[in-house]
Formats: structure tokens, sequence, C-alpha cells
């Protein structure tokens, strides 16, 4: 039988290769930029137009300069519908009224806005920030729910309080992951973090932790069937055990992901590949996280965790 847990130091070299660049990354980005991702509007407050144009002249290039004209370098910029529509969204940071008027009006010098199909709207970073603080809630919550509801359902298991811990160990290892590809992602394309980020990282949570439970659950069955053997040759039978029907599904849900970065809008790229790289984290953690953390916990190899040796009686 192949043993997969022999080899879980190696597994804990590859997550910490991955985590410990990225803390790296959002540190870096915290230093240079004052945030560890670059922020979206949803964040920092802003405006968000659709400008339809009521003929040629327009394109990415000026109309970025036209923004740029007023303080707002940074503006995204990305053209709807057919080139012949001459539609164009633009999400900025700017949210003075007047200032707004402006950059409309040198627009309309580069080509005619048709005002009766065009908008804007403001958005404020009051909303940004609520949605940040119930995504914290959020997790929060569900580490608390995950822990109790493990420790109940495994009750029966000896140290079940363990299989809790390392089932949030491996969403937070998935959590940090998805974090240092966006800061990296933010330093390197212009990637920004937005509310459907955090949908994003939420269902990336929600499934670490399903996977995770998926193969505990299997170690509490096997536990009482193979009696006498030991405790890591139980965990790698479960592994085993469940490893061909967790990597069925997710390969399935890869493919279709994989097919909407291909073929799909450029408004949903980001989003599905966020989710990509969360969902193909969660698979690893699941796997070559949190059963071998439970083992190493097992055997004492945690030093701030090994059991402290009885002084003898004198």
């Amino acid at each position: 039988m192949f043993n997969l847990i022999q080899k879980r130091r190696y597994f804990f070299l590859i997550s910490a290769a991955v985590i410990i660049p990225g803390l790296i990354i959002m540190i870096y980005s915290t230093l240079t930029t004052g945030s560890p991702f670059r922020l979206s509007i949803d964040f920092v407050g802003g405006s968000i137009y659709e400008l339809t144009f009521t003929g040629p002249g327009a394109t990415e290039a000026n109309i970025r300069a036209a923004f740029a004209a007023f303080g707002d370098e940074t503006a995204s910029v990305q053209q709807l519908g057919s080139p012949e529509q001459y539609r164009w969204s633009v999400r900025s940071v700017i949210q003075d009224q007047a200032t707004s008027e402006h950059v409309l009006e040198r627009l309309s010098a580069i080509a005619p806005i048709n005002r009766d199909l065009s908008r804007s709207e403001s958005v404020s970073a009051t909303v940004g920030q609520e949605v940040t603080r119930a995504a914290i809630v959020a997790v929060f919550v569900a580490t608390v729910v995950v822990i109790g509801f493990i420790v109940f359902a495994f009750r029966q298991v000896p140290r079940a309080f363990r299989y809790g811990v390392c089932a949030v160990a491996a969403m937070l290892h998935d959590v940090l992951v998805v974090c240092s590809v966006i800061s990296l992602a933010g330093l390197l394309l212009g990637w920004e973090v937005d509310a459907l980020f955090l949908t994003a990282l939420l269902t990336v949570v929600g499934f670490s932790i399903q996977d995770t439970i998926v193969i505990f659950d299997r170690i509490r069955e096997n536990i009482p069937r193979y009696l006498g053997e030991p405790y890591e040759t139980i965990v790698n039978r479960s592994i085993l055990d469940t490893i061909h029907r967790s990597l069925a599904t997710q390969l399935n849900a890869f493919f279709v992901m994989a097919a909407i970065l291909l073929f799909g809008g450029d408004t949903i790229k980001q989003f599905i590949a966020i989710l990509f790289i969360g969902l193909l984290s969660g698979t690893y953690s699941s796997i070559f996280t949190a059963v071998p953390l439970l083992v190493s916990w097992e055997k004492g190899e945690i030093p701030l965790l090994r059991p402290q040796p009885v002084a003898a009686e004198s």
C-alpha cells in the first residue's frame, strides 16, 4: 500500500514554499501601496461609468488619459459588446460630481457621448467595508461551527478536538494561498480585490472544510474497523479510500472553470481564476495538509503540542 502519510514533511515544505513567499509579497505590497491587496472602488469608493459614444474615436488609451487628467491614473477601462456599439465601462476612484462632469466633457470632445444610453453611479466605500466585516465574521463563525460539529460528530474518536483544529488549519492554509495569489496578481497584473473576490474566498472556505470532513469521516469509520493497526496506517488507508472520489469530483469542476477561463467574458475571468486556485488549494490541503497535520499531532511531532513527560515521583 502506497504510504502518503510517510512523506508528510515534504507536503509541509511545499505548503511553506507557497505561503511564506505569499506573506512576504503581502508585506511588500502593504509597505509600497498601503494595503496587502490592490483594492477596487468597492472598498475605496468611486464611480462606475457606462459610456455609449455615438461614433468611433474613443479608445482605451484616450479614455484612460481623460481620467488621468483629473487625478485618476488607475481607472479600469473595458469595452462592452462589439466594437461597433462604441460602449465602454469605466471604474474610477473619482467621487466628486463636478469632477465627473468635467471628465465627461473631456470625453465628449474625443467622441460625442449618447447621454440617453450612458449612465454613472457612485459607490460608497462603506459598502465594501460592511461586506469585509461580514466575510470576517462568516469565517470566524465557520471556524467555531466546524470545530464544534467535528467534536460532537467524532465524540467516539479519541481526541476529537484535534480533527476540528486540523480542518480549520487546512481552511486557513487555503485562505492564505488565495490571498497570496491576489496580492501578487495585484502587483503584476493590476487585479483588484472586490466584493466578488470575497464571494470566491468564502466559496473556497466552504469547499475546503467539506472536503476535509469527508476524509476525516472515513478515518473515524476505519478506526474501529482496523483495530490493532497503527494509527498512521489507518489514516493512510482512509486517504486511499477517498482520494479517487475527491479527485474525480474536483476534476469535473476544474474542467468547467478552465473552459470559462478560456472562452468566458473578461468580467468573470478574475473571479473564476481565484476560484480555480482556491479549489485546487482546497483539494491539496484536505489530503496533504489537514490529514498529515493530524498524524504529526498524534505522534507528538509538533513542538508546541508535544505531550509533556510526567515527572517521576521521588
